[in-house]
């Protein structure tokens, strides 16, 4: 009897700590997001930052431009760019009329992959999505609160855990 409850505990306390934590472990650096289709840039005056927007592969692009689900094995990287200031500490708009970005502060990435999610609680699990956060250096930020990625994309639940989709169908014209 002491062993059925022991187990039990043990079982609860891991399906616990799942649900709570979100490790980013399943996320690599995507070394091609370049090669993907760039389909925003964001100039971001709060915390003085360009972020660019890159999705692989092209499949994923097409699937949102027709309304469908993205597939399994789309990748959304973010890259994070430092921006150029004035004497004040105010962003720099370029001629274009955009900040001037000058180096990489780190990259954040989502990736989709079948099967993915299942160990996370209804509340916190966005679909089949996972998230990581890098430094510059393209490693794992270890200092990153990825909970906050699951809880923020959460609300966006409708349309497939995304902020960007209106962006991606409009992407390439």
């Amino acid at each position: 009897m002491h062993f059925r409850s022991t187990l039990a505990i043990a079982s609860l306390v891991g399906a616990l700590a799942a649900s709570i934590y979100a490790a980013g472990d399943k996320v690599a650096f995507n070394e091609n997001y370049a090669k993907g289709t760039l389909y925003w840039v964001q100039d971001r005056p709060a915390n003085k930052q360009v972020r660019e927007y890159y999705i692989t592969p092209s499949a994923a692009l097409d699937a949102a431009k027709k309304g469908a689900p993205l597939p399994s094995g789309t990748v959304i990287t973010v890259v994070q760019y430092n921006v150029q200031q004035d004497s004040q500490g105010n962003p720099v708009a370029g001629a274009n009329g955009r900040f001037v970005k000058t180096d990489i502060r780190g990259y954040t990435a989502m990736e989709k992959r079948t099967g993915w999610g299942t160990e996370y609680a209804p509340e916190m699990r966005n679909g089949e999505w996972e998230y990581q956060a890098f430094t510059a250096a393209k490693a794992p930020n270890t200092n990153a609160d990825l909970k906050t990625c699951f809880s923020c994309h959460k609300m966006q639940e409708k349309v497939d855990f995304l902020y960007s989709l209106d962006q991606l169908k409009q992407a390439g014209g």
